[in-house]
């Protein structure tokens, strides 16, 4: 029987354990054209807004949207997400998803087209995780 251990080092076994897991799934699926995303909005030299995520298997996933205090209320985060969207359609993404947490923004996403598909309730405590796709 194999012996299971705590690592002390993160990013090795996991290293290991995706390529493993990326050589199964291709093998189900096919390649799944991973390619990191991330735009940025910037006052000179200062990132004021931030989208990051990747395309896979003709998908959008969005990992991060930020947008500093002083660009909220002026669509910095519209145009983010338009703009990360565009990338991800020139890509042949035909689909985005994301996750915000409720005390962060689900009815702008809404708004933008996002409909719910899932909800998380008490995570984080008093909170809910709310998981929402789009098409594009």
């Amino acid at each position: 029987m194999p012996r299971v251990v705590v690592e002390r080092s993160y990013g090795p076994a996991r290293r290991e354990g995706y390529k493993q897991l990326r050589a199964y799934n291709e093998k189900a699926v096919g390649k799944r054209n991973y390619k990191p995303l991330a735009i940025t909005a910037r006052d000179k030299t200062k990132v004021v807004g931030l989208v990051t995520g990747y395309t896979a298997w003709d998908w959008l996933f969005v990992d991060t949207l930020w947008v500093s205090e002083k660009q909220r209320g002026k669509n910095m985060g519209t145009t983010l997400l338009a703009k990360a969207e565009g990338e991800a359609r020139k890509r042949g993404a035909k689909h985005a998803y994301l996750y915000s947490f409720s005390f962060q923004a689900p009815g702008f996403y809404r708004k933008l087209g996002y409909r719910e598909f899932g909800k998380l309730k008490g995570y984080p405590k008093g909170h809910s995780c709310h998981w929402l796709t789009k098409a594009l």
